[in-house]
């Protein structure tokens, strides 16, 4: 194979993985063509091999995974950044992702997670500051002294969760020793809070 061919391929493979790790998806053949100034043509018959080869897999849509990319996958998982719960009075939870960041798999594990940037200071006992970022692993139930995202009636909050069944409720209790326990009488488990990321 000629040199200039294997500088081709190069070219598309790197604009595929750098465009996916920017927007979360692969490009189309229109904007790996129109990003690299090479034909469509040329770019569809060279993505045929690469195919062919096992350098780069596809679904048939909108889906160019490299070997680079796929090796990555493994190590990494992709978490989506939902914006702010509150560590104070319950505050409604932005469902809207900002963006999205890789965490290192052996660090943090496996899972379905999402993060949310602390606001307020009811945790600050447990390291939890507003401005951290708190990594959630989304699930609907919870055992007792867990860090929840409760969800109260369309307000989200971040507390350490107690059932209370014989008096039929349930204590949400913030950890900072000058607050108090918000009793409800229902609140749905959005996630258990796992890790926490902060600056120094």
């Amino acid at each position: 194979m000629r040199t200039k061919d294997e500088q081709l391929f190069a070219v598309i493979m790197n604009f595929i993985d750098s465009y996916t790790e920017e927007n979360g998806c692969s490009p189309t053949v229109r904007e790996i063509s129109e990003a690299t100034e090479i034909s469509r043509s040329t770019v569809q018959r060279y993505l045929q091999e690469l195919i062919a080869g096992g350098r780069v897999t596809s679904n048939g849509r909108r889906s160019y995974v490299t070997d680079t990319e796929r090796l990555s996958r493994r190590d990494f998982i992709r978490v989506p950044i939902l914006g702010a719960v509150s560590c104070g009075l319950p505050k409604f939870a932005e469902e809207n992702i900002e963006d999205y960041v890789q965490l290192p798999a052996a660090l943090f594990g496996t899972g379905d997670f999402y993060m949310l940037r602390a606001n307020g200071y009811s945790m600050i006992d447990v390291g939890i500051a507003s401005g951290d970022f708190v990594l959630i692993r989304r699930q609907s139930t919870a055992e007792p002294g867990e860090i929840v995202v409760a969800l109260v009636e369309e307000e989200a909050t971040l507390k350490r969760y107690y059932p209370e069944p014989e008096r039929r409720r349930i204590r949400l209790h913030p950890e900072n020793k000058v607050m108090d326990d918000i009793y409800v009488s229902d609140c749905e488990i959005q996630g258990i809070a796992v890790k926490v990321l902060k600056d120094l």
